[in-house]
């Protein structure tokens, strides 16, 4: 048996609006909650126990997954009455494994988009002998991320900060949020406090001699933390760019799930989805977007790379281009919003009131 610790307590507050009233994790990703992706893959990997590391809106997770039975899992919930960081969350949550002191424990954070293969991290943490074993993944630009240089057998040998000249990048590698601890390890890590797992456990370890192992895995890796890459995570779900057995259809262009309707004359492309009870109106075209469950986008819409809150109204003509629309939002007709613009939950823009063009 292996066990894993999920990591899902965040405020998600990067992702405002979508995340007002909903944890980030229980966000649809290509038509299931986000974290559906995240236990299908860890049974698929032979998990069978999961404890989920609640906080935010902690209340959501159990009435939807239950005790996991339908996902051929097991699942407890451990909720943080304070937010205590990412190892205080793991020791927090350590109470309810089974595993001996020696057993390996997966720990996963609950926003990463990933094809990692899980049972190879596994094995690596057990021929190496690792106190902890991570995944991580090379970047194109590193500056954005603290950086990991290995030694030539996968040995961590620091943990840098972000780096602020080019001479500092010493390596492409990074943190991917994915680790194995051996179940001793946990308990090293202080109860009760906040306590974070990247600036303090892994630090501390590498300088008390413990043996922490780096394995590169450079398959699909997606930080869902912003809403342009949730909506392009979902948009990569469904065009099966990114590996998930839970996607609820057969990956393609589009994924429209079966109470939604869409017009015959309407064009979805690009890893679009339409949620439960959703409708897309007359000569609408919808690009790598995701629209959610009662949202109506209304005939002549043009929308790219967004995402269309539950119940939310897009007016006829209106152009959305890299835009989040909260629960519940209406959007006027002949409107045009561009990158960033986020509309939030409830909120009504009146018709042609927004323009970022002189077009009549």
């Amino acid at each position: 048996m292996t066990e894993a610790i999920l990591l899902v307590g965040g405020r998600g507050t990067r992702l405002r609006p979508l995340t007002v009233h909903t944890p980030k994790p229980m966000v649809p990703a290509a038509g299931v909650p986000f974290l559906t992706h995240q236990l299908a893959r860890a049974r698929a990997a032979g998990v069978d126990h999961i404890v989920l590391a609640t906080s935010y809106l902690a209340e959501v997770f159990e009435p939807h997954f239950g005790d996991g039975s339908a996902l051929g899992l097991h699942l407890e919930y451990v909720t943080e009455e304070e937010p205590l960081g990412t190892g205080g969350a793991i020791r927090n949550a350590a109470s309810h494994l089974r595993s001996g002191p020696e057993d390996p424990v997966l720990v996963f954070n609950g926003d990463i988009l990933t094809g990692l293969d899980i049972r190879r991290l596994v094995t690596t943490h057990g021929t190496t002998g690792a106190d902890v074993s991570l995944h991580l993944t090379q970047v194109t630009d590193p500056r954005a991320y603290g950086l990991v240089p290995t030694d030539a057998t996968g040995r961590v040998l620091a943990f840098l900060e972000k780096p602020q000249t080019p001479e500092e990048i010493v390596t492409d590698q990074i943190n991917a949020g994915a680790y194995v601890f051996r179940r001793s390890v946990i308990d090293t890590i202080p109860a009760g406090r906040p306590v974070s797992v990247e600036r303090e456990t892994f630090p501390d370890l590498l300088a008390a001699g413990a043996h922490l192992q780096g394995m590169v895995d450079s398959t699909y890796w997606l930080d869902l933390g912003t809403p342009a890459a949730f909506v392009r995570g979902s948009a990569d779900l469904v065009l099966g760019r990114a590996p998930s057995p839970a996607v609820p259809g057969r990956c393609g262009d589009r994924l429209v799930l079966p109470t939604a309707r869409v017009a015959g004359d309407a064009k979805l492309t690009g890893g679009t989805v339409v949620g439960e009870g959703a409708f897309v109106g007359e000569g609408a075209r919808v690009y790598g977007s995701t629209v959610l469950a009662g949202a109506v986008v209304e005939p002549g819409a043009v929308i790219t790379d967004s995402l269309i809150g539950a119940r939310a109204r897009i007016g006829e003509r209106s152009v959305l281009t890299g835009a989040v629309i909260g629960d519940g939002a209406v959007v006027g007709a002949d409107n045009e919003l561009r990158t960033g613009v986020r509309v939030w939950c409830d909120a009504r823009i009146p018709t042609g009131a927004l323009r970022f063009s002189s077009d009549q």
